[in-house]
């Protein structure tokens, strides 16, 4: 199961802004959350779209920051494409070290064959370096710890409104406590991995196979607890079926 890598942009040039994503589009796993042109823009946006990667201009034009105080600010992996990148090597390599993120750079200007091999590369760092991502949940009164990339869905358990059925790629199903969807972030589940199909799943988008148009379900493999890996479908409601035809259609 692939990860995708949910990427910001930041780049005081429209032209470039707009060369960056075409480029982007190119690469697989890749979505772009977030895209600006300035600082202030940046910060605001940033809660909201959960980025984990950043593609960013080293110099800003007029803004009160340069791209290299963003990165050491956000700590964040971050892929740097300026035309002077030279004037901050020591900075990307400070950085590096001491914010122990992964960091690399391309100098403008610069062909979209050699910025997508690079950032291929540059993604597969990241990949590599990346720790597993585990969160504590409330089975029957019991804490467990779980690695978030093996649940598949959650969803409303018709016998008690307040807990939750939660489904996993490689052990049996399981019921959460007291879990409110609304409190998921808490959690740890973040609204950008675990997508709304419906009022009552939430699905972890990285076991989502695809999606069907004309059945308007989206389709999934969970573990059935007899030992065996079984694929589902989830009926996509309709007031969902816009955002999920355009991820995944």
């Amino acid at each position: 199961m692939h990860h995708t890598h949910r990427i910001a942009l930041l780049e005081d040039n429209r032209k470039q802004l707009e060369k960056l994503e075409a480029y982007l589009s190119q690469i697989p796993n890749v979505q772009i959350v977030l895209k600006s042109r300035d600082s202030d823009h940046f910060f605001q946006e940033l809660p909201n779209t959960h980025p984990d990667i950043l593609v960013a201009d080293l110099d800003l034009g007029n803004d009160s920051m340069t791209g290299m105080e963003v990165a050491q600010e956000v700590k964040l992996p971050v892929f740097f494409a300026s035309v002077n990148t030279a004037d901050y090597i020591e900075d990307i390599e400070n950085l590096k070290r001491d914010a122990e993120i992964c960091v690399d750079h391309i100098t403008k200007p610069f062909k979209e064959e050699h910025f997508v091999k690079s950032f291929k590369r540059f993604l597969q760092e990241v990949d590599f370096f990346s720790p597993p991502q585990y969160v504590t949940l409330d089975f029957n009164k019991k804490k467990n710890r779980i690695l978030i990339d093996d649940i598949v869905y959650l969803c409303a358990n018709k016998n008690a409104s307040n807990n939750k059925e939660i489904y996993f790629i490689n052990s049996a199903p399981a019921s959460l406590i007291d879990f409110s969807f609304s409190r998921m972030d808490e959690s740890g589940l973040v609204k950008s991995q675990f997508i709304t199909v419906h009022k009552s799943f939430r699905v972890n988008k990285k076991h989502i196979k695809g999606y069907n148009p004309k059945t308007e379900k989206i389709e999934v493999s969970i573990f059935d607890g007899q030992g065996k890996t079984k694929s589902v479908t989830i009926k996509v409601s309709e007031n969902y079926q816009p955002a999920i035809r355009k991820a995944f259609g």
